[in-house]
């Protein structure tokens, strides 16, 4: 089951295709209590999704005992705000449908892997409380997210640029206002939330800086964090279940999230 995060017609689209239309794909546990939540968001050079950062990542969160959402937000041709607006509305329907879902609206994170973990970068530095004059209830909630899970993520659009993303999410030639603005390390405050990151040392698609320089910003905000940096692997891991040493990443990271109250 997917549900369309705009049913009522989707902000800037282009068409009326599956590609034009973003939606949430939820992945729910069953219990007495509300569960925490934690929305995915798959990688792929904001070019496409790639699935084995979808299903399989939010399978594994269940496992955990906390309900997962995929989001299908939008890739190129679609460029900045929309998979950034896209995140944020999964994050504001989330918590307008917390009751329905068993969910507790004070524990929905945000998870995501390569570009999507600039996704989720985002919407931890870009956030706002909702609108509570809004005619839609769902933009009454607020976008900020409880916590963040970022696997080699794609966080600047500096020195350690993923090219592919930065051309896909800001244009061939972007405004340098909005390179600055969209460098996500450069957008910490005291208020981004707690954030947990991995990244393997020699990652030869999305550079461990981009990581490092997070973390770094986290820090001089005194932002609780944790990273974890893995000597080798290729990029685009996932869960990587099949590589030695990096698929410890899935426990430490549960260990983390136990410990946060998820």
């Amino acid at each position: 089951m997917s549900l369309v995060l705009w049913p009522d017609g989707t902000p800037n689209a282009l068409g009326n295709e599956a590609e034009d239309v973003p939606t949430l794909v939820p992945y729910l546990v069953e219990g007495a209590e509300p569960s925490a939540a934690i929305i995915v968001c798959p990688g792929g050079g904001y070019a496409r999704r790639a699935q084995h950062e979808g299903e399989p990542v939010a399978q594994w969160l269940n496992s955990l005992g906390i309900s997962a959402f995929v989001v299908h937000y939008r890739v190129a041709p679609y460029r900045h705000p929309n998979p950034l607006s896209d995140a944020q509305r999964a994050i504001r329907t989330v918590r307008s449908r917390a009751a329905e879902w068993n969910v507790d609206p004070g524990r929905v994170g945000i998870l995501g892997f390569s570009a999507g973990g600039h996704v989720a970068s985002s919407a931890g530095t870009h956030f706002d409380s909702g609108r509570p004059d809004a005619e839609d209830p769902i933009e009454r909630q607020s976008s900020r997210p409880d916590l963040l899970v970022l696997c080699y993520p794609v966080i600047s659009f500096g020195e350690y640029a993923h090219k592919g993303s930065l051309n896909n999410l800001l244009g061939e030639e972007p405004d340098a206002a909005l390179v600055e603005l969209m460098s996500n390390e450069k957008q910490v405050t005291e208020l981004t939330p707690p954030t947990f990151l991995w990244h393997t040392a020699d990652d030869a698609s999305v550079p461990v800086e981009n990581s490092l320089l997070f973390a770094s910003a986290l820090s001089r905000n005194k932002v609780p964090f944790e990273l974890h940096v893995f000597e080798s692997g290729r990029h685009g891991l996932g869960l990587a279940a099949e590589q030695p040493g990096v698929k410890a990443w899935t426990d430490v990271c549960a260990s983390w999230l136990c410990q946060r109250g998820f």
